[in-house]
């Protein structure tokens, strides 16, 4: 038990360490406080005020209270330490230093990885050795020495290996970050802190890497390309994945289908991987060479097999904890799970502290601590169950597969629920029937596929065979997954989930957990209100599902998205249409998501009118979340790179498209419509009218548009105009103003526009109209009958 608690202070000092940034010296004056506290003098004040966390742990007498709390304190400076010195000092001789130049730099390095192959480039690990400006190189004649790792990615048609020492020119960079992931704290958590791409690569020497580590990789691509030769595609990528850790090959689609049901752990080497490695070595050389000789060699094979797949974050977790149960058998004693998983976490993170920050090692973690708390209290219910309606026997009989296969899972997805929310924004619910039908072929296909790898490097025919007899297993995998993953609704996109949100469902799990035998009473108490408490939620679903119900009004909604345009439509009788989406994912995602009905999120229709990136970046990484049924697009469909990334994105999910031109427009029902007054290649000019009422939304205006719209007559007098892009002035010039005379206009903007819209022109024209800003008002609404027009804001 001190060991948990020793290992968590560590743990704690270097969360705290990152958050607040504290010096080195505040961490070593902290450690020698505590040691300082151990001294007699202390012991009294010690024990007089901190005895209760002391006596509800249980120490067994191991260490006296006097000691317990010093060396908690000092457990967690040295874990504030060890973060600490592990950050690298921005000078001159670290390679992160020239990040961000103008210039292109020179720099050469050895490859000390080996090369990851992708579709379209190979990304490789580069541990740098000198660097030089190409413009002061003739100058001085002399490149300085540096340090530090960088990410390089280079064309496939580079013939580069592992041990490679290689020349690069280019332009290095800090590694990029986006709203949905930070390419940059990834890259930092791997100590790596540049990034270069597609650079001029020289290659200076071969053999400069270390000799264990070129043969251990040489063997590795051997096997890989032994896989792909045994197995047919895509059973072959999947093999490589689950034996060797190479998920590159892996064909998108059925990635997609083992995220979308919550079985990608399979397609990753893990701890259920490792377990059954560490299985089968011991009982295999336990057999041949004695027990103790046999766990000794079963250990190297652990350790030589992690190395072999590439020793990522939760490979490592999963070996260490392998490691120590072989440990405890050899030293006759019951393992602890908690004490163990929190000295694996520790001392992971006393190597490399940034660890703790790696998405692959938190769920792996989360996992591990789900199994170990809840997998024995659920398998102890329902063998309990079983036995009041079934036999003792049939009981006993259920009871192994069902905790082996279904049980399991739910104890470990009980912890990592909350951090797939977070991470993935959404949640698998054909998961729990997904596990526990691929989980059973998982070891014969392990023990089998790897037989088929170890004797088709010796003997090519009999990996063969053995090949054949395991491709069933394979192909039952992925079809049993693509088949769940076409369920409808079977994944639910959830949008952005906040962080203290998932803290809180963690202390109340773990508060349950913990202290349940407390909440005993509590709960009886509560017990009348948990009906009330059901009323009231359902209350409130009746309310909320009656608000989105069809009122026979037309509701158009500018929301507050940032940079660019989001205008979310919904007709008379309930459908919805979104009209671009600005240039932030996560806000578009929660603007939405307070839109539109709970139970039924997809959008009737998505309107492309403008293909600029500002109006289109946010769309991608929202469109499985708020999926369209149709989409309607008028513009060039790869004039920008936001526009090639929704078409590829849109055709990957096989919606519909449908090309508009001038003069065509959308039925909105109840004689509301969505007319395409003008478009071209950037996009169109639409008109949202029903009866008396006019809005007009200059999506994709320019310069030829505007001339035509100043001569269109049926322009005249219209009821509401959303301006063009900001509120850019030469796109809305007075005499446009005047001659359409909104009743209001609309300006859709950032809060401190970077680029300073709107423009001071614009505003100037519309003093004396109704005029209304997202960046003051937050998001408007406007509602209509055809007749009147009703109009709400965020802030007034």
């Amino acid at each position: 038990m001190p060991l948990l608690w020793l290992s968590l202070a560590f743990l704690t000092g270097i969360l705290l360490a990152q958050k607040f940034s504290l010096p080195v010296l505040a961490f070593v004056g902290l450690a020698v406080l505590a040691l300082l506290m151990i001294l007699p003098i202390f012991h009294r004040r010690i024990v007089g005020y901190l005895p209760s966390l002391y006596n509800r742990i249980n120490l067994s007498n191991r260490l006296t209270p006097a000691t317990f709390y010093p060396l908690l304190i000092f457990f967690l400076a040295m874990g504030g330490l060890r973060y600490q010195l592990a950050q690298p000092r921005l000078n001159p001789s670290f390679i992160a230093y020239y990040n961000d130049q103008s210039s292109e730099l020179s720099l050469e390095g050895v490859i000390v990885d080996l090369p990851d192959v992708r579709d379209s480039y190979t990304n490789l690990r580069i541990k740098t050795e000198q660097i030089t400006d190409p413009m002061q190189a003739s100058a001085t004649g002399l490149m300085a020495r540096v340090h530090g790792s960088l990410l390089a990615r280079v064309s496939m048609s580079e013939p580069i290996a592992y041990g490679d020492r290689i020349r690069l020119q280019g332009h290095l960079v800090t590694p990029p970050e986006n709203e949905d992931f930070s390419y940059r704290d990834y890259l930092a958590n791997h100590g790596i802190y540049s990034f270069i791409a597609y650079p001029v690569v020289t290659v200076l020497a071969h053999g400069h890497g270390n000799p264990f580590y070129a043969s251990l990789y040489a063997l590795r691509q051997h096997a890989i390309n032994l896989v792909y030769s045994l197995y047919p595609d895509p059973e072959s990528s999947l093999v490589a994945g689950i034996l060797l850790g190479v998920q590159s090959g892996i064909p998108p689609d059925v990635q997609e289908a083992f995220r979308l049901t919550g079985t990608s752990h399979i397609i990753v080497i893990s701890g259920f991987n490792i377990t059954i490695i560490a299985l089968v070595f011991t009982f295999l050389f336990s057999y041949i060479l004695g027990k103790r000789r046999g766990a000794i060699v079963a250990a190297i094979g652990i350790i030589a097999y992690t190395i072999f797949v590439g020793a990522n974050p939760a490979v490592l977790r999963a070996a260490f904890l392998g490691l120590l149960t072989l440990l405890g058998h050899q030293l006759g004693r019951r393992q602890s799970g908690l004490n163990s998983l929190a000295f694996a976490a520790a001392f992971l993170a006393l190597i490399t502290p940034t660890i703790l920050w790696d998405i692959s090692f938190q769920l792996s973690f989360a996992a591990t601590l789900g199994i170990i708390l809840y997998a024995d209290p659920l398998s102890r219910s329902f063998s309990s169950l079983a036995e009041r309606t079934t036999s003792q026997t049939i009981a006993r009989r259920m009871a192994g597969p069902v905790s082996a296969y279904f049980l399991l899972t739910l104890a470990a997805q009980l912890t990592t629920l909350p951090l797939m929310a977070f991470y993935f924004k959404r949640i698998s619910l054909t998961s729990l029937v997904a596990n526990p039908l691929i989980l059973p072929v998982q070891p014969l296909l392990m023990v089998l596929g790897g037989l088929s790898v170890l004797t088709g490097l010796v003997l090519h025919p009999l990996g063969q065979l053995l090949a054949w007899a395991t491709w069933p297993f394979v192909s039952y995998t992925i079809r049993i997954v693509e088949w769940l993953s076409a369920v409808p609704h079977g994944s639910v996109p959830l949008g952005q989930v906040a962080l203290p949100l998932i803290l809180a469902f963690y202390v109340v799990l773990f508060a349950i957990t913990f202290f349940h035998t407390r909440f005993m009473p509590l709960v009886k108490r509560l017990t009348p209100v948990i009906p009330l408490a059901a009323l009231g939620v359902v209350t409130v679903f009746a309310w909320k599902a009656a608000f989105y119900a069809p009122d026979n009004l037309l509701h158009v909604t500018v929301l507050d998205v940032g940079t660019g345009d989001a205008v979310l439509i919904r007709s008379p009788s309930g459908r919805y249409a979104l009209v671009n989406g600005g240039s932030s994912t996560i806000s578009l995602s929660d603007r939405l998501g307070r839109r539109l009905p709970l139970f039924n999120r997809a959008l009737d229709w998505l309107v492309v009118a403008d293909i600029d990136n500002e109006d289109l970046a946010g769309i991608p990484g929202n469109l499985e979340r708020f999926k369209p049924i149709n989409v309607l697009w008028a513009g060039n469909t790869s004039g920008t790179r936001s526009a090639t990334q929704l078409q590829e994105t849109i055709a990957s999910s096989s919606i519909p498209v449908s090309m508009m031109h001038s003069g065509q427009f959308l039925d909105l029902g109840s004689g509301a419509s969505l007319k395409f007054l003008y478009t071209n290649q950037r996009g169109a000019v639409l008109l949202l009218e029903w009866n008396d009422f006019r809005m007009l939304l200059p999506m994709g205006m320019d310069f030829g548009i505007l001339e035509t719209l100043q001569n269109d007559s049926t322009m005249r007098n219209i009821s509401a105009v959303l301006l063009a892009e900001s509120g850019y002035a030469p796109l809305n010039p007075p005499e446009l103003i005047s001659y359409l005379n909104p009743q209001l206009a609309l300006l859709s903007v950032a809060s401190a526009d970077k680029t300073g819209l709107p423009s001071l022109e614009t505003t100037q024209v519309l003093e004396g109209y109704n005029l209304l800003r997202t960046d003051q008002n937050g998001w408007i609404e406007l509602t209509t009958d055809s007749k009147q027009m009703w109009v709400q804001v965020e802030k007034k």
